[in-house]
Parts: structure tokens; sequence; C-alpha cells
């Protein structure tokens, strides 16, 4: 049993109250405020004091837990509150969860983003059940006139076995919320969790299957308006002026106007990214009304002037230079392949130079990647509702708390007069961690002092940024007469981004290592995709290492595994980022639960292992070519992401993962002409369709008993090189450029 102060987080524990009618509230940090709407249905006490974050119980046992973080299909509105089920031992069957709102004043980290909401939160959840639990026994042992020591509390009922007393946590709520907050709490020892790692249904699944309104598009109010964008035609220009008396005469049409979504002189955050900022609205009353007359906008466009933004990098400061021009594929290329001569070190081992001069054999390969577009498949939305000094907004987005900041800049109004309600989100990915929309909305609320519900097109969307950026690689490896990794060289950049992880295996497995990276600017807007630059080294290393095992005449795995070895027995360098004895095990159980090694006839297979988000993935895929189509038979995860809360969920992430992986490095690309992306809708951006997807996904953990840590990404980027080193031996090509179907057409 670990014992946890609740020192550390005095502010997690605001203020305890009795509720009328019998009930307990317990304020904490990572909790955003409840309306207890349905208390009434649930026979809940009909009188509540008011609070901002908490964990509720009423008089009868039934106990609301609020989910914290924003929901994104990664189910961690069904697993935080499971953490906290489980130290406060209440029966699952007699929680409620509830979504929280932003509250800035008492939670911290209220966003997702870097698989890191389990994570980071894990042991404050844990902390906050327990502290309840322990009141509730405090409770009792007044009550009853026994020491606390002989309170037993399981499933929601508190007994005192030496007397036979017991009662359910209703029964003590109220004189609970009495009793002092404890200096510190016993936490389980987690071989007694009786909740956490037992599959849980996704707490919504009746809500999304029966069409009930969940995602912010669904949200509707009293006299709300559809405000819809124009923005230029291509990037790199911007708007000159515009003809709106045709659109303003068409039916249901409110409006038609120029607005700046963020001021010039702002010092935007990481976060406060835009492709544009000065748009044309249109304002009606029906979303076709808006959809016909955005269309009779006549609007004439200048080239943009190259300029730099202000930048505040998570407290450092910076300029992004933004050049002039309209930007080409042809051209993009050729100032990557220019950049690509003139690296920086980042790092460096050993005499890679005087390795490479001796080496018996050296093996040379480039990679490329394209842009990607998010495709979310619920199209960027957000309501807003601006009156006077008072803002409600609602909708879907990943950091509330950095987008409100914004907001309340941009506006003028204080942080304080500003309510977001998070709703689901319909797919994220990164995309919605850059929430311009949501200040569109509330400016154009302001100015038409209405409510706003400002929806964006799929053309909109696909067309206006933002992006995963262009990379490209090149690596090369020197093997010794015996076949032995001797050197190792990468050399990698993209534009606007560097993708370079030079810290990452086979950092510190390689005697002579050079890493260099490189950065071309860019007037094409890019940010955050899922497993941010891992899904592009993963693809191009792990593809590399198997063309290396095969010129040294090793197995794919062997040679990871002996890298490995040697990276635990004589680790090479600092700063190294993977534990190689659990990088080792989860390639292990990958490799024994595919049963790697045994023939089988017609299935090529491959393998990719990659470590990132603080989790380890390891993949074997089994593909069939007939007549020159892939078909994927099977996916073998093997995870090692800690404890982990929630098999169900963990499974159907993983799934997801490896099916979205197939389906970016086998179809997604996004290219320019002259600042106008290629592909604007799904008719002509290819996404991976029902009878692509792997016929069986199997997934298996390993158990080691760490603390949970990612798992929204790290299951996606090694999906990528699996899908490279099966096709090899497949077709017998080996694939360099994404989208692969280019060259399996080819």
């Amino acid at each position: 049993m670990k014992t946890e102060s609740t020192k550390i987080n005095r502010r997690s524990f605001l203020k305890v109250s009795a509720l009328s009618g019998g009930g307990m509230l317990l304020s904490l940090n990572w909790l955003a405020a409840c309306n207890p709407k349905q208390a009434e249905t649930l026979e809940m006490p009909k009188e509540w004091f008011q609070f901002n974050g908490f964990i509720k119980i009423g008089e009868n046992g039934l106990v609301t837990i609020m989910s914290p973080n924003p929901e994104g299909g990664q189910n961690v509105k069904t697993s935080m509150p499971m953490i906290v089920a489980e130290e406060l031992d209440v029966a699952w069957e007699n929680v409620i969860v509830e979504q929280a709102d932003l509250d800035t004043k008492y939670f911290t980290r209220q966003f997702i983003g870097g698989s890191q909401a389990i994570r980071s939160g894990y042991t404050n959840l844990r902390t906050a059940g327990a502290t309840a639990r322990a009141m509730l026994a405090a409770a009792a042992s007044q009550s009853w006139n026994v020491p606390a020591s002989e309170i037993t509390i399981k499933a929601g009922t508190i007994t005192h076995k030496q007397s036979g007393k017991s009662a359910h946590f209703g029964e003590f709520a109220s004189l609970a919320a009495t009793m002092p907050v404890p200096e510190e709490v016993q936490l389980k020892d987690s071989k007694d969790f009786g909740i956490i790692g037992s599959s849980k249904k996704n707490v919504e699944a009746k809500n999304i299957v029966t069409g009930k309104p969940l995602f912010g598009i669904d949200t509707k109010r009293e006299g709300m308006l559809i405000a819809m964008l124009v923005h230029p035609p291509a990037i790199g220009k911007k708007l000159k002026s515009f003809d709106r008396s045709k659109a303003k005469n068409m039916p249901g049409i409110r409006d038609v106007f120029q607005i700046k979504s963020l001021q010039d002189d702002y010092k935007r955050t990481f976060f406060d990214t835009a492709q544009f900022t000065d748009l044309i609205v249109i304002v009606g009353e029906s979303t076709w009304q808006v959809l016909q007359a955005k269309k009779a906008i006549e609007a004439e466009w200048e080239i943009q002037e190259g300029y730099e933004e202000k930048r505040d990098m998570f407290g450092r400061e910076g300029i992004r230079v933004v050049p002039k021009g309209l930007e080409s594929s042809a051209s993009q290329e050729q100032a990557m392949i220019e950049a690509a001569k003139n690296p920086q070190t980042q790092r460096k081992d050993g005499n890679p130079e005087a390795a490479f001069a001796k080496a018996a054999k050296i093996i040379e390969r480039s990679y490329t990647g394209p842009f990607l577009a998010h495709n979310c498949m619920e199209p960027m939305n957000f309501f807003a509702h601006v009156q006077g000094e008072k803002v409600e907004c609602a909708g879907p987005l990943q950091k509330p708390e950095l987008t409100e900041q914004a907001l309340s800049s941009r506006l003028g109004i204080p942080l304080e007069n500003i309510e977001i309600k998070m709703t689901r989100l319909g797919g994220g990915y990164g995309r919605r961690s850059y929430a311009h929309w949501l200040i569109e909305s509330a400016v154009i609320s302001q100015k038409m002092n209405a409510p706003i519900k400002l929806i964006y097109t799929r053309e909109d969307e696909m067309t206006g940024g933002i992006y995963r950026s262009r990379y490209q690689a090149s690596y090369r490896a020197a093997l010794d007469e015996n076949n032995e990794l001797t050197a190792f060289h990468v050399n990698a950049g993209g534009l606007p981004e560097n993708p370079l992880y030079a810290d990452r295996f086979p950092a510190g497995a390689v005697t002579n290592y050079l890493a260099e990276g490189w950065e071309v600017p860019s007037n094409i807007t890019t940010g955050s995709f899922r497993a941010p630059r891992s899904n592009f080294m993963a693809c191009v290393e792990q593809s590399f290492l198997d063309e290396v095992a095969e010129a040294a005449g090793k197995d794919p795995i062997d040679f990871r595994l002996e890298l490995l070895a040697k990276a635990k027995a004589n680790p090479v360098g600092e700063g190294n980022d993977y534990d190689p004895d659990r990088f080792a095990e989860v390639i292990k159980l990958a490799k024994e639960k595919s049963n790697w090694g045994q023939d089988m006839e017609g299935i090529s297979r491959g393998f990719s292992a990659y470590f990132c988000h603080n989790s380890y993935a390891a993949q074997v895929l089994d593909l069939k070519i007939v007549d020159g189509q892939v078909k994927i038979d099977k996916v073998i995860n093997a995870i090692d992401c800690g404890l982990v809360v929630n098999p169900d969920a963990a499974k159907n992430l993983c799934e997801g993962a490896v099916i979205d992986g197939i389906g970016t490095v086998m179809f997604g690309e996004l290219t320019f002409e002259e600042g106008v992306a290629s592909k604007s809708n799904f008719d002509t951006y290819r996404m991976i369709r029902m009878q692509e997807a792997p016929n069986s996904i199997e997934t298996y953990f390993v158990e080691n008993g760490e603390d949970p840590s990612g798992l929204g990404e790290p299951a996606y980027p090694p999906v990528f090189a699996a899908l490279a080193n099966a096709l090899y031996r497949g077709s017998g090509k080996r694939f360099y450029d994404q989208p692969f179907i280019n060259q399996l057409n080819s």
C-alpha cells in the first residue's frame, strides 16, 4: 500500500461541505464545475451547494464523478472516473459520470494532447478518491465510536466487522463533509484493484449509438445564427477588397463583413496558430442559406508580404518567420534538398567520419513524407454568445485553458467572465489544439450581438491549414567485415519543422552516431498531428533498420534486440530517452504472439517497433498482394504503456491507431501549386476504406506494474514501417516515399 500526501495538492481540496438531504461534496482541482442536472431524475438531493469541481455523493449512495478532460474518442471520460472510483471504492454501477466544463481557477492540465491525460492525472485522481474514502471512514468511526483503523470500505459499503455495523456511503456523506481533510492518505496496492484493470463500457456508448447530441456541431440555442467564413484561395494571399451586396441581399442573410481574428501585434502562444486572420464572414439564419451566400461573395486578393510573428513558446520568446510567396511542391522540394546540405548537429557520439571511412559496407537511403490534412470527421465548429462583458462558448477543442487566454486578450474581457463548455470531439488528432475558430465565433458574436454557431466546410478546413509538416530524411549505416553496425548517421528536416528526435533509438546503441537536423521556413501553417514528428520518424527509421538488418544478414527482430542489449550493457552517450529493457520486452512479446519466424504460405510479414509519448509499441503486420491489390490479414500489437486502466478502451485505441496509420501512409498526401492545396474534399483526398482495414487486429500488453503512460499516440507511428517492410517482402520493392500507393501503382 502506498502513502500519498494530500499536502502536495492542497489546492485540490478546497472545500468540503454538507449537502441538504445528507449528501457530501468534495472539491478537487482536477474537476470542473458540475451542473447537477441529473439529480432530480436520479433522486439526488434537490438543493446543492455551489462548487467548481467535486466528487458528489448523494444520500442514497449514488456518486457523481466529473471527467475533467476533453473527450475525443480516447475514452478518458470513462477511464479517468474509473481511477477515482477505484480509490473511493464505490461500486461502478453506482457511479454517474459527467463532463466537466473548463475552470482555470481550480483545475490544472484540463486538456488532451501528447497522450498525457491518464499519465499526468493518475496520482492526483487516485489521491482524490482515497481522500474521500478516508473522510467517510472518519465519519463512521466517530458515529459508531470505534477506531477508524477498524473501518473497512468496499463497493460503497462502510463496515465495522467487530460490531457487525454497516452502512452505504449516503448514510455518512453529510457527516463526512464535516471531517477535516487528512494530511496524507493510503493508496491501494495495485493487486487489490477491482475497477482499474477491468474493462468498463464507454459511459457515452448509448448516447453515441442512439444519436444523442454530444458534439459541438449539435449545439443549439434560442435565437442562434449560423456563420461561415471565406478565406483566401491560396496560401500566401490576403484580402484586398470584396463586394458584399449580392450575398447580403440573399434570403436569410443577416450580415456580411470582415473580421481580424488575431491582432497583428498579439504575442501568440504555441497554440495560437492560424493560417488566415483576415476573413470574410457571412451570417444567416440557416446553414443552407449561408452556404449559398458564401458562393456569391466576390473578392479580390493580393500577395501577402512576408512578416514575423512574436511567439511565446511555453515561456521562451520566439519569432516565427513567415516568408512571402506562393509556394509549390516542386520549389519546396528543391529548398529542402539545399537545406539538407547545411544541417545543424543535434548529437554526435564517437567518430562517425572515421567509422564510415573504414566500413566494409555502407547502406544509404532517403525518405520523404508529404503534407497531411487532419480530416476530422466533425468539421471545425464552435458556439459563442458574447453579451457585454460575459461570454458563453461551447464546442470541441483540445486545449481550452490556453485558448481561453487568447480569447480574453482578443475580446478584452476578463477570464473570469468567460465560460467554456467542452463537448465531445468528433476527431482531434492535434487539429483541435489550434482553436482559432473559437475566437472567430466569439468575435462574430460580439459584432452581431447574437448567439453564433460558426461552421467550417470540409473545403475550408482542407485548404486553409493547419497541416502536418512536409518531411525528408537521409540515413547512412556502416557495417564492418563481421556485419556489425559500427556507425549510424541520420540527416532529417522539414518544411517548416525539423522532425528529428536525436536521443531516440538507435542512439545509445551505436558507438559512432551522428544526428543532424534542419528546417525550411514556409508560409504554409503546420501544427500537431497524431504523434507529432514520430509519425514520420518511426516510419523511416524502422524501414531503414530493416534494410540494415538485411544487409547484415540478420533477422530484423534479432538485429534490434542485439542493439538494445548493447544499449543496456554499454550505453553510448548521455540522454538516451528510452529504457532498453522495456523496449526489448515489448519486442519479445510481439515476436512471441505473432509466431515470428514461422513461414505462412502467401503471407508477407513486416515488423516495426518504436518508443514515443512515454510508451513502447511493437507490431507485426501480415499481408497478401493479389493482382496488385494489398490485403492486410492481421496486425499484432505489443504495447508497454504501464498499467492499463481500461483494457477494452486501450485495445480500441490501438486498433484505431493501426487503421488510421495504415490509411495515412498508404494514401495521405497534400501538395501545393502556387499556394493552392491540390485537394479540398474526400473525393480527391484518399482515405482508408472499410475493406482495406486489417481482417483482424490483436493487442497484447506488457504487465510490469509501472504507472500508466501514454496510449493515444504510441501505437500509431510504428505501423507505417510495419506496412512498408511487409510490402517489401511481398513486392520486392522498398518504399521510400509516402504515400505508398503512388509507388505500388507505378
